[in-house]
């Protein structure tokens, strides 16, 4: 990979991780555009890592707390706050994570296509803009109840499917619930930090599994970009979220779809 390839790729995972335009349909883009070959699963590996630091570094305070609350209250009849929503971002994991193991394999090869991802970016895009124009609740993390945080996580599953955007359709379906739009998002990211973990873990084990030489040089720039890309991306998002809302993601991802839809298919 060259330096140009290792910039783009690593600042569309940090980015895309995140916003809610899909990572798959951006990820199509440079190679259909400019021809790039596939970056290779070591890189997949080191931008996890960027963006799951990023995460974690952005949340520190938070994440202390949940697991404070968690290990001190999270095993009594009545946990703490902390404790309560710590179990509640495990537990919400648990659906995307067996649906993952289960359906992994069919969906590569029978969903990851431009088509699929052009129609899924369209779709889900309409389905975040309904969200956000119909929202009727102003709950935060701290009125989160069981129920919501299972129908956010059974929401996630959809994210397998190559197009959807993880945060997008976990931020959809909290916002028809009835939360808050930064309550949502910090929902969204904090639940991304098991999956990612997962991930991570699962294309590592693949990796060592390979013979193949590793360039160190690319990975640790690709886990410094990704990371301060993802960074970024939480910080302005969360920051703005209330003023513009979701229809500037809404309108992008219409035009991305329409512009995979007429070039790529």
């Amino acid at each position: 990979m060259d330096l140009l390839e290792i910039i783009v790729l690593a600042v569309l995972q940090g980015l895309t991780e995140f916003l809610p335009i899909s990572s798959s349909a951006h990820l199509i883009l440079p190679s259909r555009l400019f021809g790039w070959e596939d970056q290779g699963l070591a890189f997949d590996v080191a931008v996890h890592v960027g963006t799951l630091a990023a995460v974690i570094v952005y949340f520190r305070a938070e994440i202390i707390r949940l697991l404070q609350g968690w290990l001190t209250t999270g095993f009594t009849r009545h946990p703490n706050a902390d404790g309560r929503l710590a179990w509640y971002v495990a537990l919400a994991t648990i659906p995307a994570g067996l649906a993952g193991l289960l359906l992994n394999d069919w969906i590569e090869v029978n969903l990851r296509s431009t088509a699929v991802i052009a129609a899924t970016t369209i779709g889900f895009g309409i389905l975040l803009g309904v969200a956000d124009r119909v929202r009727h609740g102003r709950a935060g993390l701290g009125e989160m109840t069981l129920l919501m945080a299972m129908v956010i996580g059974v929401a996630q599953m959809f994210a397998l499917i190559p197009g959807t955007s993880r945060s997008g359709i976990t931020i959809t379906a909290a916002l028809l619930i009835g939360m808050q739009r930064v309550d949502a998002a910090k929902f969204s990211f904090l639940l991304s930090i098991p999956l990612i973990l997962a991930a991570g873990g699962l294309k590592t084990l693949e990796l060592a599994e390979q013979s193949t030489a590793v360039d160190w040089q690319s990975l640790i720039l690709g886990i410094v970009i990704s990371a301060v890309s993802a960074w970024i991306c939480i910080y302005y998002f969360l920051a703005f979220i209330n003023r513009i809302g979701m229809m500037p993601f809404v309108v992008y991802r219409l035009i991305l779809g329409a512009v995979l839809l007429l070039f790529f298919v």
